[in-house]
C-alpha cells in the first residue's frame, strides 16, 4: 500500500475550467498568479485545450466554452481551486496588481495556513495558502 507522501510525488491534480475568453484567461492566470503556459491548442480566439503548469507541480487545464462533449454543462466562470504557495504575501501583491478581485484578503487561519482568495475576471475563485494538507 502506498502512503500519502508517495502519492504526492506520483499524482498531480489538474482542475478543468471553461472560459468565454480563454485567451484572456490564460494571460491573466500567467500574469496574476504565475502559471506557466505549457500548451495551447486552437485557432483565432478559440482555445480547444490549454495546459497551464503550476510551478510547484500539477496545473490547470482550460478551454473556450462550448456546449458539446462531456463537459458541455460546465458553465464558464464557475469553479474554484486551492493552490499551495510558499510566499502568499508576494503572490497577493502580484494578483492585486494584475487586477484580481479580492474575495478574502491575506489572513492567518487557525489551522496554520496563511493565504487569500480572489476571483479571476470571469468569476472563478482562486485560493492560495501555505497549508499543504494533513
Amino acid at each position: 500500500m502506498s502512503t500519502s507522501t508517495e502519492n504526492a510525488t506520483k499524482t498531480n491534480v489538474w482542475p478543468i475550467f471553461r472560459y468565454r475568453d480563454a485567451r484572456a484567461a490564460i494571460r491573466f492566470l500567467v500574469t496574476a498568479f504565475g502559471f506557466e503556459e505549457a500548451a495551447v491548442y486552437g485557432e483565432g480566439d478559440s482555445v480547444d485545450h490549454a495546459e497551464l503548469s503550476w510551478p510547484g507541480g500539477g496545473g490547470v487545464m482550460l478551454s473556450s466554452y462550448r456546449d458539446d462533449g462531456p463537459l458541455g454543462q460546465m458553465l464558464p466562470g464557475t469553479g474554484a481551486a486551492y493552490l499551495v504557495v510558499e510566499n502568499p504575501d508576494a503572490l497577493y501583491e502580484r494578483a492585486v496588481a494584475a487586477g484580481a478581485d479580492v474575495a478574502m484578503g491575506l489572513r492567518d487561519e487557525d489551522y496554520g495556513s496563511r493565504g487569500f482568495t480572489c476571483r479571476d475576471p470571469e468569476g472563478v475563485y482562486w485560493s492560495f495558502g501555505t497549508y499543504a494538507g494533513a
